[in-house]
């Protein structure tokens, strides 16, 4: 995940550069849930995007991993989308929560400690050491050699 992160911090800094420069944004802070919005969809491109033609990010070619479907066949362009947002369904609803309740900062960052804590702990008790979105959208993550 550190190393994705990484990866990504270059495509959400010019995605980000170009939205500003669209938008004539002068401030973070300016249009925010449009540009939240914008890097959500951009992610979900980069992620699609790769699991659709290789089942493989860059990140996920170094540690040998290949998303494929149940039956072991390349994933759809459906079923990658629905990986991708299933993929959010603990993070998202926590920071709704806490946004919707004027949380503190201390209280978001406990939020999102537990949004990834959880889906991790569904890994430990899955049979198939599957985590709940990979299981939702009929995808499962496979070693390669």
């Amino acid at each position: 995940m550190v190393y994705e992160a990484v990866l990504l911090f270059g495509v959400v800094f010019i995605t980000g550069y170009l939205f500003d420069t669209l938008t004539q944004s002068r401030s973070g802070l300016a249009h925010r849930h449009i540009r939240q919005v914008w890097l959500f969809c951009v992610l979900g491109c980069y992620f699609t995007w790769f699991w659709t033609h290789s089942g493989q990010t860059l990140a996920m070619k170094t540690w040998h991993i290949r998303l494929v479907d149940r039956t072991g066949a390349p994933v759809p362009l459906a079923r990658a989308i629905a990986r991708y947002v299933l993929c959010w369904m603990f993070i998202l609803p926590a920071l709704g929560v806490l946004y919707a309740l004027g949380a503190p900062a201390w209280a978001s960052l406990t939020g999102l400690f537990c949004a990834f804590v959880v889906p991790p702990l569904w890994m430990l008790i899955d049979p198939e050491r599957q985590f709940l979105h990979d299981r939702l959208a009929g995808t499962r993550l496979v070693t390669t050699p």
